[in-house]
């Protein structure tokens, strides 16, 4: 291969890795950064309240809970979880609202009696 050749082939290698690099870093907007971040918040919320709630439900009623029949939030600050009890459960609903302030369970509700009630 000759010197021009060799010579042609870095440019071009240049050009190729300039375009990778601009692409790599292109920046997001505002809009695409608050919604990466909401959804983010969410999920966080939405594992938190699927880690605290089954154990909190179990430990009150001795029955096993896996997924909720309900599923209520505002995206942003609380979601709640509804389980009906199935044949044979020692509840027959609980509810579960998980605040994001507060780090945890703030209501758990088991046929209609509040066991937990923490002011926001």
């Amino acid at each position: 291969m000759g010197e021009i050749q060799k010579a042609m082939i870095a440019v071009l290698g240049v050009f190729v890795i300039g375009f990778i690099l601009v692409g790599a870093s292109k920046e997001q907007s505002n809009e695409e950064k608050e919604a990466a971040s909401q959804i983010r918040s969410l999920v966080a919320m939405q594992e938190m309240a699927n880690q605290k709630c089954p154990k909190l439900i179990q430990n009150k009623t001795g029955t096993q809970v896996y997924f909720p029949s309900k599923t209520d939030t505002d995206k942003a600050t609380y979601v709640t979880m509804e389980w009906v009890g199935e044949p044979g459960s020692n509840f027959k609903t609980a509810s579960c609202t998980l605040h994001l302030s507060l780090g945890g369970v703030s209501k758990l509700v088991i046929d209609d009696k509040v066991l937990i009630d923490k002011k926001i």
